[in-house]
């Protein structure tokens, strides 16, 4: 009998799929140029997935604009794989409309007035972005050779049954694992990725008590959860709702509690926004860790010199840090270099294009800031000479915890202070008048970019890996990563009439059983306040052990993969992510690979890219996306053509 073609099963099909589909089409010619069969294994609809489904709430937006979303491996992208270009959101929008563009499904008449009025600057819907993230799934299968076939199983993985380890001459036929499927089906692969996208997780203890404690005195409390996979028709018109966390869900949320019960926004003559109620909306209560929600997009343009590639946080020297230490510490050798890159660029703009602002020349600062270190006193004094208006200086730290230090001695203080930032947020980021936040933002997102590229993960110490997953991606969240502009209006008009309110910064919440309520304050303010609802407005933290997704959940219970744990200095501390390699191999509890076994995304150890981004900036989830479709590649070459050291090892 002929030998079985060989096969991959895909454990999620959302964008991350996608995306390596489309590497895998680039990339075989190359490296296996034989039949394939591909299994995309996806409950909803493949191509945007649970995520980005179009079954959600019209109201809901990208926090991108729509020249800044591409799902396409452009020639910006370091990587071995060619580069294939193609339309970013806004080309495809344009393309769709005039018909350049095929193999579009017809679309209802409201997302075609999106598209007539969609412009580069515009916030596309998320169900816009839906339509294109089917089409790229689409267009990805078609470019696969006809030998290539694709079946999509509108179905859910619960469990994978891995091979053996036997010798890399065993054929394809010894490597199949079976992956079974909830309706009962099996699918048989040579190779699985795990791309599953973001996941949810079973409740920590600490959530199932406030659960059990709101389900108790008939309250109610959503935990970390995808904000609009959660049900809040249980919370009254008018009722008073604590909210903790203002990022990216707490808009989405004040979306679905106000816009979505009917209420609307009227532009007054002045430019600023009334909210008009329904009268079926709640009176949320919010506070964070900050106590302010992220950083208004930037809709200025440079007006100076444009921003280049960082100067400082450079492949260069990253290189001579890892010849010189075994380990390397985020802290305190590659951050400095980070904050200097920002620095660089800010000051830059300040000094090109707005030299009224600053005192000396460019040229002559830029020499003197070259031969400092950020934190030095040498560069605190060259910034203070340089420029006079201290408003205008950058530092990183009160940009971090802009209300830090503050005592705000009653209710009002805190409503002033917070909705005073917001304000500020705005007229800094939407103003052509200070472009240079449009340049911190820029040498952010290089880095961020850069940083899995140029820093081997393997040689940070373990409280750096937990720095740059936590401190650094939340600080680069809140600055680079916030809501359109007209998010933040949209709050203070919520604020001004009465809906919104703030709790400030370092909020601390407690259930108190004597008043069968939540109970919630500031470390920062004398305020207090109590409600029956209570909303954790963030997503759920990584959790391979309680993860709710079956697939996952069997991977861990089944000893094949296991949690990443990094040994600090008082003790051992999971992450709560997939523990893999570099080439995204998944490792068993004692760190070897399983052998066909891959994950990828932000649930893994990896660097957790996202799974599209702007076009034109060496993105990195395109440069995994081709490391891991070569590598699996690499793999099915391996297998059924061993090379002659292949065999002489067994």
């Amino acid at each position: 009998m002929p030998p079985r073609v060989p096969a991959i099963a895909f454990i999620g099909g959302g964008p991350r799929t996608a995306g390596v589909l489309e590497r895998l089409a680039a990339s075989r010619p190359e490296l296996f140029d034989a039949p394939l069969h591909l299994h995309v294994i996806e409950p909803y609809e493949p191509g945007s997935g649970r995520i980005w489904r179009y079954d959600q709430s019209p109201g809901l937006l990208l926090n991108s604009t729509a020249a800044d979303v591409t799902m396409f491996t452009d020639a910006s992208v370091a990587c071995d794989g060619p580069s294939v270009d193609g339309p970013g959101l806004a080309t495809w929008a344009a393309g769709v409309l005039d018909g350049t563009i095929g193999d579009v499904p017809a679309l209802e008449p409201h997302l075609l007035a999106q598209l007539r009025s969609l412009t580069p600057t515009s916030f596309p819907t998320r169900q816009l972005q839906s339509k294109y993230l089917e089409w790229f799934f689409g267009r990805a299968v078609r470019a696969l050779a006809p030998d290539v076939t694709v079946t999509v199983h509108r179905d859910t993985a619960t469990a994978v049954v891995p091979s053996p380890i036997l010798p890399a001459d065993a054929g394809v036929d010894a490597a199949a694992h079976r992956v079974r499927l909830a309706s009962g089906a099996e699918v048989v692969a040579d190779v699985v990725v795990y791309a599953l996208g973001h996941t949810d997780s079973l409740h920590d203890p600490e959530s199932a008590r406030l659960a059990e404690f709101a389900a108790r005195h008939g309250g109610f409390h959503a935990p970390p959860s995808y904000t609009t996979d959660v049900d809040y028709s249980a919370i009254g018109a008018r009722q008073d709702v604590i909210v903790s966390g203002m990022g990216l869900a707490f808009v989405d949320l004040l979306v679905l509690l106000f816009e979505g019960r009917g209420g609307r926004f009227e532009e007054r003559p002045d430019g600023e926004l009334d909210y008009v109620p329904s009268g079926a909306e709640p009176r949320v209560w919010a506070g964070s860790r900050r106590g302010v929600p992220y950083h208004s997009k930037i809709s200025s343009v440079l007006q100076g010199e444009a921003i280049g590639r960082p100067r400082y946080f450079t492949a260069e020297a990253v290189d001579g840090l890892l010849a010189e230490h075994q380990e390397l510490d985020f802290r305190t050798q590659l951050w400095p270099l980070i904050a200097k890159d920002a620095g660089y660029a800010y000051y830059r703009e300040l000094f090109t294009g707005y030299p009224s602002r600053v005192l000396g020349t460019w040229t002559s600062f830029e020499a003197r800031f070259d031969a400092v270190d950020w934190y030095s006193s040498a560069r605190e004094e060259l910034v203070a000479f340089s420029v006079p208006d201290a408003a205008l200086r950058l530092d990183l730290e009160a940009l971090d915890h802009p209300l830090s230090g503050c005592a705000f001695a009653d209710h009002q203080a805190v409503q002033r202070s917070v909705a005073g930032y917001i304000q500020r947020d705005l007229d800094l980021r939407t103003s052509s008048d200070h472009s240079e936040t449009l340049a911190l933002f820029t040498a952010l997102l290089f880095v961020y970019m850069d940083l899995g590229r140029l820093v081997p993960q393997e040689r940070l110490n373990a409280r750096s890996q937990q720095a740059i997953h936590g401190w650094w991606h939340g600080f680069f969240s809140f600055v680079d990563s916030g809501p359109p502009p007209h998010r933040l209006r949209e709050m203070l008009a919520l604020h001004r009439a009465g809906l919104l309110k703030f709790l400030g910064p370092g909020m601390w919440v407690r259930a108190d059983d004597s008043m069968g309520r939540f109970v919630a304050g500031s470390f920062q303010s004398p305020v207090v306040v109590d409600a029956s609802a209570y909303i954790e407005a963030r997503l759920p933290s990584a959790s391979v052990e309680r993860s709710a997704n079956p697939a996952l959940a069997d991977l861990h219970d089944a000893g094949w993969g296991t949690e990443q744990r990094l040994l600090t200095s008082d003790g051992a501390h999971s992450t709560g992510k997939l523990l893999v390699s570099g080439n995204h191999e998944i490792l068993s509890p004692v760190g070897t690979p399983q052998r066909g076994l891959f994950a990828v995304g932000p649930w893994t150890s990896g660097w957790g890219a996202g799974a599209f981004a702007r076009p034109n900036t060496n993105a990195a989830p395109f440069r995994e996306n081709d490391a891991l479709a070569r590598r699996i590649l690499e793999t099915l070459a391996a297998a059924t053509h061993p090379t002659e050291s292949q065999l002489s090892a067994f």
